[in-house]
């Protein structure tokens, strides 16, 4: 990902300890940056570094939902809990830590030390400031030189040339150059006979369009498509689906459909993923749209070719059911019922339409979900 040069110059504010300098740059690019990963990630960060924890705890946790793999995200949260001190969840993040590189320095001796003061008054008592801050992630800032920026300009020259020299070579460079973009296809845009007919009249629909609501909706469509946002697409491919539009627009609309992607944990837009309410009230509109939804499993069974449970929608809290909906992974997946997880699935709704269950994709168990 390119460097937002704003970004980096809080950063190396902060590297400098100009903490105030570095928010105040950061506060003028709130809005532009929305909520983004990097932008809270830094946030969380750079508050760690100045002292200001609870801030750093709400922007890490920010960071985490957009990636929670990300090792310098983790890292931070990590410390946050071992300076209260919540040695499980802290233990639990520097395991997580480990999973993804298995040779963190900081993970390691986070352990290492944890180990070694057992009690929680050892833990206080070796717990110093300095000592502390020597297990924060370092802040994320790209330090470039004008020696580093030409040594870099000459290796790229040189990988250019030998590269295209190579395509030439095989003759591959003008196939190449005529590659169009996965997104958007030319395709999928509505012709101006498309948009003079875009609805059937007579018959019997779910959903009743007008000319104008038909084509804003398969718009809003293949905009959402266009920007990979393919969850959120597919309802309002669903509705047109169920609607009276024509079959030119139903057909164009399905061909979105046989190009959307399966989202994973990392890459799935939190904001798309529908609440088990919604999906409950009108479950037809979200046939296969993919969600991740938290709780915790029961009932579970596992054989060799599935698993199945029954999924407690909500209950990772012990507190609130918000409802329980049939899980089926089509391969045996390991789950602790003692502890939440998030399953990534695919709706599936019930020939009445009224119901409907999960086929699994993948499952994110973690004792960090008990927080």
């Amino acid at each position: 990902m390119k460097p937002d040069p704003i970004l980096n110059k809080a950063a190396l504010l902060a590297l400098k300890k100009d903490y105030e300098g570095a928010f105040k740059l950061l506060k003028d690019e709130e809005d532009r940056n929305n909520g983004s990963f990097k932008y809270c990630q830094l946030y969380g960060i750079i508050s760690l570094y100045s002292g200001n924890f609870l801030e750093a705890h709400e922007y890490l946790q920010y960071a985490k939902r957009h990636n929670f793999k990300d090792v310098s995200t983790l890292l931070g949260l990590a410390v946050l809990y071992l300076k209260r001190p919540n040695t499980v969840q802290a233990v639990d993040y520097y395991l997580d830590i480990l999973e993804e590189d298995p040779k963190n320095r900081i993970a390691k001796n986070a352990l290492n030390i944890i180990r070694k003061q057992n009690t929680t008054q050892e833990l206080s008592e070796w717990m110093t400031p300095e000592r502390l801050a020597k297990l924060y992630p370092p802040i994320p800032a790209s330090i470039i030189n004008q020696q580093t920026i030409f040594k870099g300009l000459i290796i790229l020259s040189l990988a250019v040339v030998l590269v295209f020299g190579i395509l030439f070579a095989l003759k591959a460079l003008p196939d190449i150059l005529k590659k169009q973009p996965d997104r958007p296809a030319a395709e999928f845009h509505l012709t101006s006979q498309d948009k003079k007919e875009p609805v059937e009249t007579g018959g019997y629909y779910r959903y009743i369009l007008t000319n104008s609501q038909a084509i804003a909706l398969y718009e809003r469509a293949l905009s959402l498509f266009t920007n990979y946002r393919d969850e959120e697409a597919k309802v309002s491919i669903n509705r047109i689906l169920e609607s009276n539009a024509s079959q030119n627009l139903k057909n164009k609309a399905r061909l979105i459909l046989e190009n959307t992607e399966i989202p994973g944990f990392d890459t799935f837009r939190r904001e798309d993923i529908p609440s088990y309410s919604s999906v409950k009230n009108e479950p037809v509109i979200y046939r296969d749209v993919h969600v991740i939804w938290r709780g915790m499993a029961t009932n579970v069974e596992i054989t060799d070719e599935y698993t199945r449970f029954d999924f407690l929608i909500g209950y990772d809290t012990r507190r609130t059911l918000e409802g329980i909906v049939p899980v089926i992974f089509y391969n045996p997946v390991a789950i602790n019922t003692e502890r939440p997880l998030e399953v990534l699935g695919k709706i599936a709704v019930s020939s009445s339409f009224t119901d409907f269950s999960l086929v699994g994709v993948a499952i994110h168990q973690s004792g960090r979900l008990e927080n």
